[in-house]
C-alpha cells in the first residue's frame, strides 16, 4: 500500500495552513439556490436508483443513469472504469487545483421488508444462491446526492476556482469470488494519474438523526482483513480419539488462544484491535472425529502497523497451537480494505463549513467505527475526508434504528438535502482561498 506521497503532502498541507471559511456571501447564496433547485431531482434519481439495485460489478444499468445525467451537463466522462465505474471531470472557469468527490453505487444480496412504493422487487444470483437486492447501505442515496452536487456545480461553474473530479465507484461492498473491484481497481487503473490535492465522501447512517453530521479526525473506520485457518488431524472413531488427531479440539484451543492476542499481546493503549470468528465446520457425524476443521473470521485494526503484526501472531498461534496437539494448521489471510483515516489537517480545516451548513451543535465527533471503507484507498494516496450523513427520521430514536445492511433500512430522504449542501459547500471553501 502507497504512503501519501511527501511533495504532494506537503504541498497540501501549506494550502491548508492558511484555508479559514471565508466563502463570499453571494457565492453562499448562489450555491443555496442551485442546490434547492435540484432538490426534486436528488429524490427522484434517489428513488429510482433504489427501485432498480444491482450487485456489486454488476451496476451496469445504473452506471448508464449516472452518465447519461453527467454528459446532459456537458462533462468530460469515462465509463468502464474498473468494470462500471463512472468518472467525470468538471473544469471551473477560474485557475485552482484538483479535488475529488467520491460516490459508491452498488447494492446488497438483502430481501427488502421495508414498505415504501419504490421498495426493490430485484433478484440476483449470489454465491450461487437465488437472492434479493437491495440498496440496504444508503449507496443509492450516496449516487444521488454526487449526481445533484454535480448539476449545481456546473451551474456555478463560473465561480469555480479548479477542477473537480466526479467518481462514482462500483464494488465497495466488494468484488465477487475471483474478481478485483472497487477502489483499489479504480486507482489501478490510472484514476489519480492527475492527482487530486484532496478528496472527499459520505456515507448516509441511521445512527444519525436527520440534520445530524458524524465525523472525527484521524482513524475513523478500521481495516477489515478475512483469515481462514484449516486444522488438519487424522480421522478416528469418537470412541478412540488417541487413535487419531482431533482438529476440533485443536481448532477450539487456537480460538482461544487467538483471543488473547487483542487483549494481552497488543497495545490496546494504542488502538483497539478485533478478532472475530464467524464461521466453522468440520465433521459429519457425532460417533466420527473428521480429518479437517475449517474456520474463518475476520481482524479489525485502527492502525496499519498494529494490523500487520496481528496477522503475523495469527499465523503464528495457529501454527503452534494446532503443532502442540500434533495437529496442522494452515493460514490464509485476505488483505481487505485499510484504515479510513481522515487527514487531520483537512478535517481541522474543512470542520467550519460543515458546521456552518449543518450547525455548529449538529456536527458530532464519532466513535471509531469497527466497519470498513475503502475509501480508505483513496485516502492513503492523497488526503481525505469522510464523513457521515444522518438520515434516521427525528422524531425516532437513532440508536434503535436498523442498521446499515438491515432489510429494514430506511432513509428519511429530508436528510438528504444536507449532502448535497455539505458536499457542494466543502468544494468552495476549499478551492476559494
Amino acid at each position: 500500500m502507497k504512503k501519501i506521497k511527501s511533495a504532494c503532502s506537503l504541498a497540501v498541507l501549506g494550502v491548508l495552513s492558511s484555508l479559514t471559511f471565508n466563502a463570499q456571501a453571494a457565492s453562499a447564496t448562489q450555491i443555496e439556490k442551485a442546490n434547492q433547485q435540484v432538490q426534486e431531482k436528488l429524490i427522484e434519481w434517489r428513488r429510482h436508483l433504489h427501485e432498480y439495485p444491482e450487485l456489486s460489478n454488476r451496476e451496469f444499468e445504473t452506471a448508464k443513469y449516472v452518465a447519461k445525467h453527467l454528459k446532459s451537463l456537458g462533462l468530460e466522462v469515462q465509463t468502464g472504469v474498473a468494470h462500471t465505474g463512472v468518472v467525470a471531470k468538471l473544469k471551473g472557469d477560474k485557475p485552482g487545483p484538483l479535488i475529488a468527490l467520491r460516490a459508491d453505487m452498488d447494492a446488497l444480496p438483502v430481501t427488502e421488508q421495508v414498505d415504501i412504493p419504490f421498495a426493490s422487487k430485484q433478484k440476483a444470483t449470489f454465491r450461487g444462491q437465488d437472492v434479493g437486492v437491495m440498496h440496504a447501505c444508503g449507496h443509492d442515496a450516496h449516487v444521488a446526492i454526487l449526481m445533484a452536487v454535480a448539476e449545481s456545480l456546473v451551474k456555478l461553474k463560473s465561480e469555480l476556482a479548479g477542477e473537480v473530479l466526479f467518481i462514482f465507484q462500483p464494488a465497495e461492498e466488494g468484488a465477487p469470488a475471483g474478481e478485483e473491484g472497487g477502489a483499489e481497481l479504480m486507482l489501478k487503473e490510472g484514476l489519480f494519474a492527475q492527482m487530486p490535492e484532496a478528496v472527499f465522501g459520505l456515507h448516509v447512517t441511521s445512527s444519525l438523526n436527520v440534520g445530524k453530521v458524524g465525523l472525527r479526525s484521524g482513524p475513523l473506520m478500521a481495516s477489515s482483513d478475512k483469515f481462514t485457518i484449516k486444522v488438519k488431524g487424522r480421522q478416528t472413531h469418537g470412541s478412540r480419539p488417541w487413535n487419531g488427531v482431533d482438529p476440533i479440539v485443536a481448532s477450539s484451543q487456537i480460538i482461544m488462544a487467538t483471543q488473547t492476542i487483542a487483549s494481552r499481546q497488543v497495545d490496546v493503549t494504542k488502538a483497539p484491535s478485533v478478532i472475530s470468528f464467524g464461521a466453522i465446520k468440520g465433521g459429519v457425524r457425532n460417533n466420527i472425529i473428521p480429518d479437517e476443521v475449517e474456520m474463518v473470521g475476520t481482524i479489525r485494526t485502527f492502525d496499519q502497523d498494529m494490523r500487520a503484526d496481528i496477522k503475523d501472531r495469527i499465523k503464528h498461534t495457529a501454527e503452534l497451537t494446532a503443532q502442540a496437539a500434533g495437529a496442522q494448521a494452515d493460514v490464509h489471510i485476505d488483505h481487505g480494505y485499510p484504515v479510513t483515516v481522515n487527514n487531520p489537517e483537512l478535517t481541522a480545516a474543512m470542520m467550519p463549513t460543515l458546521e456552518a451548513v449543518a450547525g455548529k451543535d449538529n456536527v458530532v465527533i464519532t466513535d471509531l467505527i469497527t466497519g470498513a471503507e475503502d475509501f480508505s484507498y483513496y485516502a492513503l494516496e492523497t488526503p481525505g475526508l469522510f464523513f457521515f450523513l444522518g438520515i434516521t427520521p427525528q422524531d425516532q430514536d437513532a440508536k434503535s434504528a436498523p442498521s446499515n445492511h438491515s432489510p429494514h433500512f430506511y432513509i428519511d430522504e429530508q436528510g438528504l438535502p444536507l449532502g448535497v449542501s455539505a458536499l457542494t459547500q466543502l468544494v468552495f471553501d476549499y478551492l476559494e482561498r
